[in-house]
């Protein structure tokens, strides 16, 4: 016959947004397309973390990443900010906070 694969059990195998923080990441997004200023966005789910990234063109390294690192949890906060170097403007355990940077920029980008 055929072989049987168990399913994973316990542990998700991937970590993956939930649909308000996806909403809310996405209407981010949107505001900061309309703005003109983002072009294009990936998004990566791994077993250790899921990534959003925002570019400004298609063909560079993302201006923004946001990280969300569920084993970061009780340490110094699961959300992070991540700019296009690589170094971490913003960690919080609350997504919102984390996304406060952005939006002062995205106010900026809209009164000019």
């Amino acid at each position: 016959m055929g072989t049987v694969t168990p399913l994973p059990i316990g542990r998700p195998t991937q970590v993956g947004f939930e649909r308000l923080e996806l909403t809310r990441i996405l209407d981010l997004y949107g505001r900061m397309v309309a703005a003109g200023h983002w072009r294009d966005y990936a998004i990566q789910f791994d077993k250790e973390a899921a990534v959003f990234a925002a570019f400004r063109r298609a063909a560079e390294h993302p201006e923004f990443r946001i990280e969300k690192r569920p084993a970061l949890r009780n340490r110094q906060g699961m959300w992070a900010l991540v700019n296009e170097v690589g170094a971490v403007l913003k960690r919080g355990h609350e997504l919102g906070p984390v996304l406060a940077p952005v939006e002062r920029r995205l106010m900026k980008l809209v009164g000019e």
